[in-house]
This record gives structure tokens, C-alpha cells and sequence, in this order.
């Protein structure tokens, strides 16, 4: 059996104020489709997690975040890759001095949402990114704030 080799990524749900939460969409070619999913990056060699989470919200989103929190560390796919996403929700956004800077290969569009428009996106299927419902059952535990 082979299986996948990864440095690990950082994952994070952007929450601009109470009940909302920031997504991106881009086209992913292994999926075939577009898909809206919270923002992530893989991690550089050597660097932390929470680095590149705030690297990452730069670069696709175009904001920096006062305020981090992590949530959790979780195995994505086990069964064939070693690779580790962590988790933060970011709060106290603003907009970051450059702008947004994605890849040459990117392009991401971005869109808040509300908690109750997630809830009847989900339950129709809408969101099929398994770290972005991962961060959303986290969120509705109602441990977390919601920017509140």
C-alpha cells in the first residue's frame, strides 16, 4: 500500500462579526468543480501553523486578524496521507496594507455568510470541503463565539 507524505496545513474560518463567517471559492481541479470552503495553505518548511494561517488570510483574503483562536489539529484523510490540518477561527478582521495576493494559479473569490444561510446550504449538500464542515460542527457546539 502507498500513501501520501505531507508537511501538514493550516485551515482557519474567518468570522468578521456575530454569526458570520467568511468562505472562499476557487476551482478544484481534483473535484472538478468549484467549491466554497474556509481559506487554508499547506505549511512551509519550518514554519508554525499559526504563521501560515495569518500568511494565508493575507494572501486570499486580503485581511489580517487580531484575534486567533485554535480549535483543534485533525487527520483530513488517514487512510492514505499523513498530513495534519490545524485549525484556528480568526476574529477581529481588517483589512491587510497589500491587498489580497494569491497564487499565479489561484483564483479565489470571497463572500460572507450568514450562520442561518450555512445551516440551509449544508442541509441541501452545498458544502462538500470536509475541513470547512469540520470548522461549521465546530462552530455549531456553540463553544465558540461567533465573533461575539
Amino acid at each position: 500500500m502507498s500513501w501520501c507524505c505531507h508537511r501538514g496545513a493550516a485551515v482557519f474560518a474567518p468570522i468578521p462579526g456575530p454569526d458570520r463567517i467568511l468562505l472562499v471559492r476557487q476551482y478544484r481541479h481534483s473535484v472538478g468543480d468549484y467549491m466554497w470552503e474556509i481559506p487554508a495553505g499547506r505549511l512551509e518548511r519550518g514554519e508554525r501553523p499559526l504563521t501560515a494561517a495569518k500568511r494565508e488570510l493575507e494572501e486570499e483574503c486580503g485581511l489580517t486578524a487580531r484575534r486567533w483562536r485554535k480549535a483543534c489539529a485533525f487527520y483530513p484523510a488517514p487512510g492514505y496521507t499523513n498530513e495534519i490540518m490545524h485549525l484556528f477561527f480568526a476574529f477581529d478582521l481588517a483589512p491587510a496594507r497589500g491587498g489580497k495576493r494569491p497564487d499565479a494559479d489561484e483564483e479565489i473569490e470571497t463572500r460572507e455568510f450568514t450562520r442561518r444561510e450555512l445551516e440551509r446550504i449544508v442541509a441541501k449538500g452545498g458544502i462538500r470541503d470536509g475541513k470547512t464542515l469540520a470548522a461549521l460542527a465546530l462552530l455549531s457546539l456553540d463553544r465558540w463565539d461567533w465573533g461575539r
